[in-house]
């Protein structure tokens, strides 16, 4: 049976070229006749060096009806793409590219990185109806696929929305794949809403990130109380995209800090880890379905260790004795992961046009200096977001 897979995958992929170079792909709404593209790559995992640039890394094809191909105008870079590309979730990701297990081990590359893009719709396919060609759109990839350090991308159109108006293409880069971490960390997995925030008191612990300073200005778009931790040289950043109150952990113990305030939280949301992850969720309010959320969770990692199978019965170990630890103290412990959603962005979008949420980009490269961009991304203690200009939009 495994045999037989893996000879239908190849006659797939001989099958999908010949559709490409006809000019008949089953699922295209329209020809494109080119075979291969620019793009930044790397072909096996390491650190800066693997990156390489090649004018013919093969042109993205659309596979499924519900799917559009994306001309890359930006790309924003995150930390995630610099763990990949040191080898970060080979495991996981691999078993999400190729389920049934029928492709050889290193299939996956050359690998593309990039987790953010802004650009226009160049070619839908059959089934999609909410975009067409020309239509200005940013999305957040999933780690899984080929990324946008690249002239294309191919995507699902539910994981597209349309860009704002307001913002430029470099701008609107910096935002996607932050927003829907954020969005599925304190909509889906913390429960806030616009109808809910105005009474709640928000702890964020590291925020002047990506994700800090998204999160700053989605909570208080809806009304929340925001206290943020950062450094010193980050503090008039918070403060100018609204953070109530800001605690410096440059001046000594954060917990102090934070304990000396006088006043409990309704959630925290983490994007530090490690230590944090031992004091923190006492400062919530116990027995009030108070909530900690953190995005370091070790499910990537023990997968890369152990292998998927055992990795996921040491997560899952891991993760019910933390919930019923702290459930124990009346508070509700969760981990939140990022979470592909073009709806999501749609709402994100419309906060965007009404002026409550602006891009926070640090630093723009162009494309021939991706691997400065790295270098950048791994200093850490970022102000916003790294951003890479494909091309001109």
């Amino acid at each position: 049976v495994r045999l037989t897979l893996l000879w239908w995958c190849q006659f797939a992929r001989q099958m999908k070229a010949c559709w490409r170079c006809s000019h008949t792909r089953l699922f295209s709404a329209t020809r494109v006749c080119s075979s291969t593209m620019p793009a930044w790559v790397i072909e096996k995992y390491g650190s800066n060096e693997v990156l390489r640039f090649s004018k013919d890394a093969p042109f993205p094809v659309i596979n499924y009806p519900n799917e559009v191909i994306v001309k890359v105008f930006a790309a924003g870079l995150n930390p995630i793409d610099v763990s990949m590309r040191g080898g970060h979730g080979a495991a996981t990701f691999s078993m999400q590219r190729d389920p049934l297990n029928v492709l050889q081990s290193g299939s996956e590359f050359p690998l593309i990185l990039g987790r953010e893009v802004s650009g226009t719709i160049m070619e839908c396919g059959l089934d999609v109806k909410y975009f067409r060609e020309g239509d200005e759109v940013w999305a957040a990839i999933p780690p899984w696929k080929q990324g946008s350090l690249a002239e294309f991308v191919v995507l699902s159109a539910n994981e597209v929305s349309h860009k704002p108006k307001s913002m430029t293409h470099t701008e609107a880069a910096g935002i996607p794949y932050v927003a829907t971490t954020v969005w599925s960390a304190l909509v889906n997995t913390g429960g806030l809403t616009k109808d809910n925030c105005a009474t709640k008191r928000i702890l964020l612990l590291g925020g002047s990130g990506g994700v800090g300073t998204f999160a700053i200005q989605l909570l208080k778009a809806w009304g929340a109380h925001v206290t943020v931790t950062c450094s010193h040289d980050a503090q008039q950043l918070v403060g100018a995209l609204g953070a109530d109150c800001v605690v410096d952990y440059t001046a000594g113990p954060v917990k102090d800090q934070l304990e000396a305030l006088g006043w409990k939280f309704d959630l925290i949301l983490d994007t530090i880890g490690g230590q944090t992850e031992h004091w923190a969720p006492g400062l919530l309010k116990p027995w009030s379905g108070s909530t900690y959320i953190t995005l370091v969770t070790p499910f990537v990692h023990n997968a890369d260790v152990l292998g998927v199978a055992d990795g996921m019965v040491k997560t899952a170990a891991l993760w019910t004795s933390r919930v019923f630890k702290h459930i124990a103290k009346g508070v509700n412990y969760r981990w939140g992961f990022f979470a592909a959603s073009g709806p999501a962005l749609d709402e994100i979008g419309a906060l965007v046009q009404a002026g409550q949420i602006q891009a926070v980009v640090e630093e723009t490269f162009s494309f021939p200096r991706v691997p400065e961009a790295f270098q950048r991304m791994e200093k850490g203690h970022a102000r916003g977001k790294t951003v890479v200009q494909i091309s001109q939009g």
